[in-house]
């Protein structure tokens, strides 16, 4: 599902109350536990919380880099945590909760995938979400833009 919203508000009326109650308390979750510096808004028809321009202005395709990405899509719940699929210790931190809550983690490289709020974990969502800090999403986007050079 794309939205055409310009902001986390107008994303989170564009969409069905059930829908719409599900996605805020991921919401909710996400600015409670994301670290100060990250920049929320809407990209790529999802609500997104970033690395803001001025810190990081030269990225590969001029937009800011985003650090997690929640989306409401046809069939299920998306939640991009670039944290996860950067990072080793952030993936364990996510997979040891989720096995700890004895729940199945529906995911890809770095996309949590549910159907209803009850299948996330959220102390382990939100672990993942503030084990990163701009300055590290920052320094592993740059070491990886200086290995392809």
């Amino acid at each position: 599902m794309k939205s055409d919203a310009r902001t986390p508000k107008e994303y989170l009326d564009a969409l069905p109350p059930e829908r719409r109650k599900v996605v805020a308390a991921v919401r909710k979750l996400v600015r409670a536990r994301i670290r100060k510096g990250f920049k929320e808004g809407v990209s790529y028809g999802m609500i997104t919380w970033s690395v803001p321009r001025e810190r990081c202005p030269d990225t590969y395709n001029g937009q800011p880099l985003g650090y997690v990405c929640l989306a409401a899509q046809k069939n299920y719940y998306a939640l991009h945590l670039v944290g996860v699929y950067m990072s080793k210790d952030s993936l364990g931190v996510l997979r040891k909760g989720y096995a700890a809550a004895g729940k199945k983690l529906d995911m890809g490289k770095g996309c949590v995938r549910f159907r209803k709020l009850e299948d996330l974990v959220p102390e382990a969502v939100g672990d993942a979400v503030a084990s990163m800090s701009v300055d590290d999403v920052v320094g592993m986007y740059q070491a990886v833009q200086s290995r392809r050079r």
